[in-house]
């Protein structure tokens, strides 16, 4: 009888332990079916790109997991993308510095951010409803900016030296791996750290499980909510840095476009709950990946790129599902057990 129940008792440990870390098996899975697929054509340059080319959404879905952690939506990041990246333009343009060009999209993306936390925090209004707004307010604000100077796209001035530094960093590698890609894996740790380590981590777990709770706890629920999109706005800002540093150029009507869509997506696969409150930053790093490597998937079948997004929402679909439903079969799994 004691054997049996430390055998169940080791079972449901390992199960809890694969559970926490499902989205380590989840990457796997994808990423050996874009093995086959491509039929063993992938090279290791390939491999390091899935990671180049992980790294602005990645980094806006670090700030998305956050807020979802908390129970709120951030709807603007895609948009903030944009307006903070063709701002981030016009002042290298008129400067020519890498630092000034870092630090203004640091504190554009900051200010995004603190317009969202501040109606969503103080004000209390909808978290949806704002970043919806503010979504459209962004982007149109940096459509219309770049009417007013006469220009297409926003566009750095390639004839200044320091822009040849700037793209460089975009391009570089550091044995072989891109150092966008090794960007990310800090900001993967830096989330990681925050979100388990300190006491502002602690606070947005337990906001996410219960606000009313964390409220009578002494948790100051306003502050730790502004602070949270001031976070996502910042991470945008270096999201943003990090794409003029890999293209050059901004296109407002096009940059960042269903990025919200994608951040989310790579936040549920990556094992964070929609509901708040559970799941680990460190998921959103493999969500991000296994994300680029589906669309890797989708161009290798061959599918037309119309039907691309179809194929994204229906695993996104697929994905909250699976939240909803594993939960569900555990607890009846356990009456039965019981």
């Amino acid at each position: 009888m004691g054997n049996n129940t430390l055998t169940n008792k080791k079972s449901i440990s390992i199960g809890k332990t694969i559970g926490n870390y499902s989205f380590v098996l989840i990457f796997l899975a994808i990423f050996v079916s874009y093995l086959i697929i491509n039929k063993g054509a992938t090279t290791w340059s390939g491999v390091m790109n899935i990671l180049r080319h992980s790294a602005v959404v990645g980094i806006l879905a670090f700030g998305m997991g956050l807020v979802i952690i908390t129970g709120g939506i951030d709807l603007s990041v895609g948009s903030m993308l944009s307006l903070v990246g063709g701002l981030t333009v016009v002042v290298f343009n008129n400067t020519h510095s890498a630092v000034l060009t870092l630090i203004f999209a640091l504190a554009a993306g900051t200010a995004c951010g603190l317009i969202n936390g501040l109606f969503i925090g103080v004000a209390k209004m909808p978290a949806f409803i704002v970043t919806l707004a503010t979504m459209l307010i962004y982007r149109s604000i940096a459509q219309f900016y770049l009417r007013t100077m006469g220009l297409s796209i926003y566009s750095m001035d390639a004839s200044h030296p320091t822009y040849d530094a700037i793209y460089g960093f975009g391009q570089a590698k550091i044995l072989t791996v891109p150092v966008v890609g090794i960007t990310l894996l800090v900001i993967t740790a830096i989330m990681v750290y925050l979100s388990t380590m300190t006491k502002l981590g602690k606070r947005v777990y337990a906001i996410g499980s219960n606000e009313k709770a964390a409220h009578l706890a002494g948790i100051n629920v306003t502050l730790t909510r502004v602070m949270v999109y001031v976070i996502t706005g910042i991470l945008a800002g270096i999201a943003a840095f990090l794409w003029l540093a890999m293209n050059g150029s901004v296109d407002p009507a096009t940059i960042g476009k269903s990025y919200e869509m994608y951040a989310i997506a790579a936040v549920v696969i990556g094992g964070i709950s929609m509901s708040g409150g559970k799941g680990k930053l460190l998921g959103v790093l493999f969500g991000a990946m296994s994300y680029n490597i589906i669309d890797k998937i989708i161009a290798s079948l061959g599918f037309d790129a119309l039907i691309n997004d179809t194929i994204k929402g229906s695993i996104l679909l697929v994905a909250v599902l699976v939240q909803m439903v594993v939960p569900m079969l555990r607890g009846r799994f356990r009456k039965i057990s019981g």
